[in-house]
């Protein structure tokens, strides 16, 4: 019978198993498709294909009358008009983690926030992607201008803003008329944190975030095999 884990037991924990080899296999816009030669730790090899990618954040922004910031916005690889908060890659040298979250809620929703928590950490898809993504709370909302230099393109220059009710995310969620999954995970961590009286006590926007660390170490050992390889 599988045992049951203990409280501290039920944690992600950094694990490296030596990458042996690794090659290009793609170059993008935004990843890098890879193909590493991994050794597991019976001392066979595996071989696994993935994108490399620099994060994100997204911003649950929820107003006074219960309601939250939202975009309808057009993505293009799944064939969908998706219903999203504002979100948007880790791309920028020198941006934290929270500059990164209230430049997309400006420029996205043109909204400002008071009031910044971190609501969920995830991957999006760890057995294919690299991404790791932050989903913040932000209230306490007032209008914000576009920051300066900004201009919307391709599918961000046709995507409507709206507001949505709270309530009306979560039906949509567990009836799976929403899909986005900064959408899905922000509104349900929401839902849990309000209704189990846990939202003075969510992390603070600086909290630790031990993927962007472990990512870091990853990538600048397969630059290290990439270079070895050129």
């Amino acid at each position: 019978m599988a045992r049951q884990l203990t409280a501290d037991e039920v944690t992600d924990a950094p694990m490296a198993w030596p990458v042996v080899a690794s090659r290009v296999l793609g170059e993008g816009r935004v990843s890098d498709f890879v193909d590493d030669t991994v050794e597991v730790p019976g001392g066979e090899r595996m071989a696994r294909q993935y994108l490399l990618h620099p994060g994100a954040v997204g911003v649950i922004a929820w107003d006074a009358e219960d309601r939250i910031a939202v975009v309808r916005q057009y993505r293009h690889p799944v064939g969908f008009q998706l219903v999203e908060p504002p979100a948007g890659l880790l791309d920028a040298d020198g941006e934290s983690w929270q500059a990164a979250a209230e430049r997309e809620l400006a420029e996205e929703v043109g909204l400002r926030a008071g009031s910044w928590r971190v609501l969920v950490d995830l991957f999006t898809t760890p057995g294919g992607n690299q991404e790791s993504l932050r989903i913040y709370l932000a209230t306490d909302l007032s209008d914000a201008p576009v920051p300066d230099g900004f201009v919307a393109d391709h599918e961000e220059a046709d995507m409507e803003v709206c507001w949505a009710a709270r309530a009306d995310l979560v039906d949509a969620v567990l009836a799976g008329r929403l899909q986005n999954p900064t959408m899905v995970s922000g509104v349900l961590a929401l839902e849990v944190a309000r209704l189990s009286g846990r939202l003075g006590s969510l992390r603070a926007p600086d909290a630790p975030w031990p993927a962007r660390a472990v990512r870091e170490a990853h990538n600048a050992a397969l630059a290290r095999l990439h270079g070895d390889a050129d």
